[in-house]
């Protein structure tokens, strides 16, 4: 695995998935939507393209996680070193996952001394500021921007008031889509060092995260031997399956042995077609459900991504049809800020009192066209910002 090999098809996947996730997130409050365009309830048994968006990113973290590594290696970082940007890349994710929260569920303005708004908008300034990368020749620069946004967070955290009687403070509610991400990383890094990237120790390690989540969830085993504990960690092990899945895909196509496309493609769709059975046997025990994080859902998950990585590697790496991917890089190597443009354009509209489209609009069609038409110019917009120099790194 070359450490500084971009696969196009990667990135196209990555870009796609940030694209349908801004169209999702804006197309979330547009009335009178068709149900396939919406997020299936907790207990359902069925999911919709809406339910696969953050898997999708799940999985590509997995597919990523060994060129990172193998990148780092490479540039001669020590196993001391290598954990250490494991885990400031996963507290990173949690600090952000954390703040996005607290933000969203609510401000007391009165008692923090500024609208939620405001707070929201200095967040993401200090966001920018910490996790930019500068090309000054002086680093003196780049440090002093970065502690004045660690310095600008712990204020944030310190000023921040919630409830009705502004007496609430910061709390983890739940870590958000960047924590969950940050808690499944960690775990998938831990977890590919263990067995050294072996693509059937990987293969394992999936399944047993699988085992794990399904042991946490049956009452009758949990209560027997007051496992109850077990099901803080379910939902983490679930969410680590799908990055080992997109492990064992990439370690499937990109790995030292140089095997033939075709042999590497039926390994592919062997792994896939394992994961829409042991979906299919899991589901009588457990529904489909993104809520829940169900074996099944992460199953039926991991397939989809490897069926539509498979046509993406097809067409743009072998068939070379990748003209057309020039859309997708700014967003697709900068997901991070690709994530926070809406909510920190949210942030400023809110400060200047701004409703962009109106809100008598937001039904059918014309919603439909509004969140394409801001999932697009959302794309365009970290072109833009990549020119100024703004490019977000954890």
């Amino acid at each position: 695995m070359k450490p500084t090999q971009r696969i196009l098809s990667i990135d196209a996947l990555r870009g796609i998935t940030i694209l349908v996730m801004i169209f999702v997130n804006e197309a979330a409050g547009i009335r009178e939507l068709p149900v396939w365009m919406k997020h299936m309830p907790a207990d359902a048994d069925a999911m919709t393209f809406v339910d696969m968006v953050f898997p999708s990113f799940l999985f590509i973290v997995g597919m990523s996680v060994p060129f990172a590594i193998s990148n780092r290696l490479q540039k001669g970082d020590s196993f001391w070193q290598l954990q250490w940007h494991i885990l400031f890349r996963t507290l990173g994710l949690l600090t952000l996952g954390f703040f996005m929260v607290n933000a969203e569920e609510g401000i007391n303005a009165a008692a923090t001394g500024m609208p939620g708004s405001v707070w929201s908008f200095l967040f993401y300034v200090c966001v920018v500021l910490i996790w930019n990368i500068y090309s000054f020749k002086d680093k003196r620069r780049a440090y002093l921007l970065k502690a004045i946004g660690v310095a600008g967070l712990i204020i944030l955290a310190y000023i921040y008031r919630a409830g009705p009687d502004g007496t609430e403070r910061m709390k983890p509610h739940w870590w958000g889509i960047l924590g969950l991400i940050g808690w499944a990383y960690l775990f998938a890094c831990i977890f590919y060092q263990l067995v050294k990237g072996n693509v059937i120790g990987l293969f394992i390690l999936m399944i047993l995260c699988s085992c794990f989540y399904m042991v946490a969830n049956t009452a009758s085993i949990t209560e027997k031997y007051s496992l109850q504990w077990l099901g803080s960690q379910a939902g983490n092990a679930a969410h680590t399956s799908l990055v080992l899945a997109g492990m064992v895909l990439a370690r499937i196509f990109f790995n030292e042995k140089n095997e033939p496309v075709s042999k590497r493609f039926v390994k592919a769709i062997l792994f896939a077609v394992f994961l829409l059975i042991a979906g299919y046997f899991i589901r009588p025990y457990f529904k489909i459900s993104k809520i829940h994080a169900t074996p099944t859902w992460c199953y039926y998950s991991a397939a989809a991504c490897s069926i539509i990585f498979m046509f993406l590697y097809w067409l743009i790496d072998i068939k070379g049809h990748s003209k057309w991917t020039a859309f997708f890089k700014p967003a697709a190597t900068n997901p991070l800020l690709t994530y926070i443009i809406p909510a920190f354009l949210f942030s400023i509209f809110g400060m200047l009192h701004i409703t962009i489209f109106p809100h008598s609009l937001l039904y059918g069609v014309p919603g439909l066209l509004w969140a394409v038409f801001f999932a697009v110019a959302v794309m365009y917009l970290v072109k833009g910002l990549n020119k100024l120099k703004i490019r977000l790194q954890l």
